[in-house]
């Protein structure tokens, strides 16, 4: 998670102040628990991985 955190987030934005980051920080976090697709988990999000796993049982 922290690689792809530098990489997609960290190392491409400039912040203004501490507060900017947090802002910035949780909206990405939000982004990737909800939005962001993965391979590894069929196509899915996080989130809808975990919801689909739990239905399954």
């Amino acid at each position: 998670f922290f690689g792809i955190l530098k990489s997609e987030f960290l190392y491409l934005k400039e912040f203004e102040d501490i507060e900017h980051f947090k802002q910035e920080l949780e909206q990405y976090i939000d982004y990737y628990n909800h939005t962001r697709i993965k391979t590894k988990l069929k196509g899915m999000s996080p989130i809808q991985y975990r919801t689909h796993a739990s239905k399954a049982v």
